[in-house]
């Protein structure tokens, strides 16, 4: 009976540390409300960076300094402080990047926080800079394509006879109609490039993927190419008014878009009840 007692006693102890179970909720404020999010224990490099740059301030004042209506908005330009209106900003830097952490799971659906990153070949992320994917729903059909080779094929048929104007065409689309549109077009030349090329641009999208995007949106064609270290849980109508302001040629709003940044420690499952977010299981849970 007591080793019963005992085991039960376990039990229950387990029980109320995996209740109590603390975790960082990110809170970025700006001028239109507040952005909450937590951030992915499977990218620990990005999560400790960031949380320490919140620690020291590091974000406070800083611009949201390129926003894309149906993409993201991305921040955390240092440079942007204190930036003049016009001033070309995303080049800057805290003097060192940080290695991708990719994670079959953790990827560019509605809400996904991501690291910034140059052109660099190993993909490693900016030490500040992220971005909060906005996105749009994507069909079946983009899912299953190979978009990258998509539109590379586009850029190899324009340098055809009669398709010259291929890319002058999709980027004025862009400039005039927007992101969305401009997407939905390269789309739209899926099977001109298969047929002018001789090639097959359809690919596999795991059913978690296909639920998650075609459900809520996303941006598909970031995945695997930037590291996705957090997740908005509560204000994505906040990221929709950002994303909607009206911007300049370098898709830098033309109305400073400043934020501050701050981390509350809270209970796991209060996370979990207040905001309908799930986080992910270990494996021994």
């Amino acid at each position: 009976m007591r080793k019963i007692t005992f085991i039960l006693l376990c039990i229950c102890l387990l029980s109320a540390c995996q209740e109590t179970e603390k975790v960082s909720l990110v809170k970025i404020r700006t001028k239109f409300g507040v952005i909450k999010m937590v951030l992915h224990d499977e990218t620990p490099v990005h999560k400790a960076n960031f949380l320490k740059h919140i620690r020291e301030g590091k974000f406070d004042s800083l611009l949201f300094h390129r926003t894309i209506q149906g993409f993201m908005i991305q921040g955390g330009d240092p440079d942007s402080k204190h930036a003049v209106a016009g001033q070309a900003l995303g080049d800057g830097d805290v003097g060192y990047t940080l290695p991708a952490e990719f994670n079959e799971h953790l990827f560019h659906q509605r809400g996904a926080v991501g690291a910034a990153r140059d052109d660099n070949p190993e993909k490693r992320s900016s030490g500040i800079q992220f971005y909060i994917v906005q996105g749009r729903k994507i069909s079946v059909e983009e899912l299953t394509t190979d978009m990258k080779k998509l539109r590379q094929g586009i850029v190899d048929l324009s340098h055809k006879p009669g398709f010259d104007s291929l890319e002058m065409q999709l980027q004025q689309v862009r400039k005039s109609a927007g992101y969305i549109v401009y997407r939905n077009k390269i789309m739209e030349l899926k099977q001109l490039v298969e047929k002018e090329l001789q090639i097959n641009l359809t690919t596999q999208a795991s059913q978690e993927k296909i639920d998650a995007y075609t459900r809520f949106g996303g941006t598909p064609h970031l995945d695997n190419d930037y590291t996705v270290f957090g997740q908005v849980v509560d204000g994505m109508d906040v990221v929709d008014r950002v994303a909607a302001q009206t911007t300049d040629s370098l898709d830098r709003p033309l109305s400073d878009l400043r934020f501050f940044v701050e981390v509350e420690e809270m209970d796991k499952a209060e996370i979990e009840q207040l905001y309908h977010y799930q986080f992910s299981k270990k494996p021994n849970q």
